[in-house]
């Protein structure tokens, strides 16, 4: 019988699975404070709103740049020192963007900032793939492993508010070049964490090929990819076009009820309920967007969309795990992530580029956006899920 709950086990929470979950938070917050302000810091200098959607959304592309390479590099070299190189190199690139956004306004080209957020989210692609589908993976033991994946990505969710309401705060406290200066020192403290752990040896395969998609797109998940980054589009748009620190708090208390409905309301809920009730809550808070003004609603929206987010993210993720063969445990999380951030960068593209964050229509869009998600989800992906799931 399937079950909605996942068993806490204490013996996962040791100072090995702490220090990495925590890695994992100060990684993608890192990320996000600059998904933020970089916007923000870019209208103020008059760029135009193509050029925001490219910046933000190629960051989203470079992510798939080392991806076919992962598994090589994993086998080729320690996956410790894969994860090291790769953070490293993501700081120095954060350095050079810190540098730039200290010149005069157009006393550099506009291409090289698009390509320094390309191989800016090369590197954090890579990073987390190793991160989450590998290193995690392999410190902890085989029966915890489903529960340390759950914990790690709640651990990442967690970021998407604490991220931007850590970077919009100093941004109106204090300058840009001091949310870049921050976003450095999360990658620095990030990375340390992960060197304060000893990993054990593991020998390379003596056959694997250089690239190869073992490692990073799961075989036969493509309806869960579609699904999770329709639903994630929307959650792309709405951060284009929420700059409150009062909506990111307000988040952060959804995701947290997120949690405790997992816990005591699913817990022995029909499989399909989770992800059903997700969506259908986020499609509530859309429609208040669209058609309440009043200050309360400001508080109740953002709680939830964090309670929505919060439900589909955990169930598509236990989705992803059980359509994996054995030894494919990594591989389905590279591939939900990927799905997942895919959506965010084309929701932020489309707002900015498409529709010039123009909240009306783009509201719309999404409550659309959602529909068809659910509909999918609700008359087809679900019923094909589990004629297909492996576990």
């Amino acid at each position: 019988m399937d079950t909605q709950n996942i068993p806490i086990h204490v013996r996962l929470w040791n100072k090995h699975f702490w220090l990495l979950a925590m890695a994992n938070l100060l990684l993608v917050m890192s990320s996000y404070m600059l998904v933020a302000t970089m916007p923000m810091r870019m209208i103020d200098r008059g760029y135009s709103m193509f050029q925001i959607a490219l910046v933000m959304g190629v960051f989203f592309i470079g992510i798939y740049l080392f991806g076919s390479l992962s598994g090589y590099l994993v086998q080729r070299f320690r996956r410790k020192n894969v994860f090291n190189v790769s953070t490293l190199l993501l700081l120095a690139v954060t350095g050079v963007l810190y540098y730039l956004t200290n010149l005069p306004y157009h006393s550099f080209d506009y291409s090289l900032l698009v390509l320094l957020r390309f191989v800016q989210g090369a590197f954090y692609g890579l990073s987390q793939l190793v991160l989450l589908s590998t290193l995690i993976i392999d410190t902890v033991e085989a029966v915890h492993r489903t529960e340390a994946n759950h914990t790690a990505t709640w651990f990442g969710r967690f970021a998407i508010s604490l991220g931007p309401l850590a970077g919009i705060m100093v941004y109106k406290t204090m300058s840009f070049p001091s949310v870049i200066l921050l976003s450095c020192i999360f990658l620095g403290i990030s990375f340390v964490f992960v060197n304060l752990i000893r990993f054990p040896f593991r020998m390379p395969s003596e056959d694997f090929s250089r690239f190869s998609c073992d490692r990073f797109l799961l075989k036969g998940s493509h309806w869960l990819f579609v699904n999770v980054a329709l639903i994630t589009t929307v959650l792309g748009v709405l951060l284009s076009i929420e700059h409150s620190p009062r909506f990111y708090g307000m988040l952060m208390v959804g995701f947290v009820i997120a949690i405790l409905a997992e816990r005591f309301v699913f817990a022995d809920a029909d499989l399909r309920s989770e992800a059903t009730t997700g969506m259908i809550v986020i499609g509530i808070a859309i429609l208040l967007m669209i058609n309440r003004n009043q200050e309360s609603v400001s508080y109740v929206v953002p709680i939830l969309i964090g309670l929505g987010v919060g439900l589909i993210g955990s169930r598509f993720l236990l989705f992803f795990i059980k359509m994996s063969d054995h030894c494919q445990r990594g591989t389905s999380q590279s591939t939900f992530l990927l799905a997942w951030e895919t959506g965010i960068g084309a929701g932020l593209f489309l707002s900015y580029g498409l529709f010039n964050m123009e909240q009306p229509l783009i509201l719309w869009v999404c409550l659309g956006v959602l529909a068809v998600s659910l509909i999918l989800y609700d008359t087809f992906i679900h019923s094909w899920y589990v004629k297909h799931k492996h576990r």
